[in-house]
């Protein structure tokens, strides 16, 4: 059984999706050397997640947990650099008791409004191509608070609303700030991933997982304006290894895939779904689940672009997923921000190659 999509033609049709982090060293740089290489291959440039965003949701712990009083630092990571190696490394918090969790900004929303000014001053100096839009990535709940390690049940319950309000807020703000029309928010939707394969020991995972997933999907997405584009990212991490996990098949991200698309409220304009590792490039089991997908009007992005084995690698794994997907996009597996290899920018031209060699791979089998 092969899913053929149909429908109306997404607003997201491009080739590639630039997954979030970039290997630059700052928003300028990813923003130039994006435009260069892949302006003519997707629909929006992200700001290459640099400085301390290239450490994802540690960006969460650093700004909005350490700093709020509600928050209290149970221990330090362990890491001799003071930076954490793994997720078990990682600083822990808990809620202090009889605190009641409030934030009034997000830092990362103060970052996206700066990058997207230059992002249009860029545009403006015909660096940026025309009709590309801005793309930031907002964590969803479960990963954002993934530090509440002690008792992540209750100190979920209990900071989770909050932190809901805090981007209802801030989504106004960014969008006050920032043309919908120009805008492209992508869900990145990591440890829901991780916490429903109930692998993470700390969240329990269970049926609480997925209401801790579908709960923020019915409530969250509905609030950005319809002339934003909107998607979501699901992988299994990777932190450090790519992925950290990696399940059995692609049916739990399709199944999450299929629920956000029938469940948000509003349109979604993509999902991006994390391929497996090298060595199953060519499992038909792996891939099998996408034939059970249903969302006829949003693009498909499939991260089956690794830095291990380039052109070959995700050639293999596209012949592969074609037996059950008709037509998608490419991706990396996630963010490459943090996999710069000896040379950011020679990564970059690299993932360039690959993807052309992707649509020379399709064209030759049309």
């Amino acid at each position: 059984m092969r899913y053929t999509t149909r429908g109306m033609a997404p607003r997201a049709a491009s080739e590639l999706l630039l997954v979030g982090s970039l290997p630059a060293d700052s928003t300028e740089a990813a923003l130039r050397q994006g435009s260069e290489l892949f302006g003519d291959l997707v629909f929006a440039l992200p700001d290459g997640e640099t400085g301390p965003r290239a450490a994802w949701v540690g960006y969460e712990r650093e700004r909005l947990m350490k700093p709020n009083p509600a928050f209290e630092l149970v221990e330090a990571t362990a890491s001799p650099t003071g930076i954490p190696r793994h997720a078990y490394e990682t600083p822990i918090f808990k809620v202090r008791e009889g605190a009641e969790v409030r934030w009034d900004r997000w830092p990362r929303i103060d970052d996206a409004i700066e990058s997207y000014g230059t992002f249009r001053a860029l545009r403006d100096q015909g660096v940026v191509p025309a009709g590309v839009r801005f793309q930031i990535g907002l964590p969803f709940p479960t990963s954002a608070l993934n530090a509440l390690k002690v008792d992540f049940a209750a100190d979920y319950a209990a900071a989770e609303p909050a932190f809901e309000d805090l981007v209802r807020r801030e989504l106004e703000r960014l969008t006050s700030e920032v043309p919908p029309g120009e805008l492209a928010i992508q869900w990145d939707v990591c440890y829901e991933v991780q916490d429903i394969e109930g692998v993470v020991a700390w969240m329990g995972g269970g049926d609480a997982a997925w209401e801790r997933f579908t709960g923020p999907v019915g409530r969250l997405a509905r609030l950005v304006p319809e002339d934003v584009l909107v998607g979501y990212h699901f992988c299994y991490g990777t932190f450090p290894e790519w992925p950290m996990y990696e399940a059995r098949d692609m049916g739990l991200m399709v199944r999450m895939a299929n629920h956000v698309v029938a469940g948000s409220g509003r349109a979604v304009d993509w999902v991006h779904l994390a391929g497996p590792r090298y060595l199953r490039s060519e499992d038909e089991r792996f891939f099998e689940p996408l034939a059970d997908l249903d969302i006829p009007d949003t693009r498909v992005y499939l991260g089956i672009v690794l830095p291990l084995d380039g052109i070959p690698g995700v050639k293999r794994r596209y012949e592969t997923a074609s037996k059950y997907l008709d037509e998608f996009g490419v991706a990396m597996y996630c963010g490459f921000g943090r996999q710069p290899g000896e040379d950011g920018r020679e990564t970059m031209r690299q993932h360039r190659d690959t993807v052309l060699a992707v649509r020379e791979l399709r064209d030759g089998a049309r």
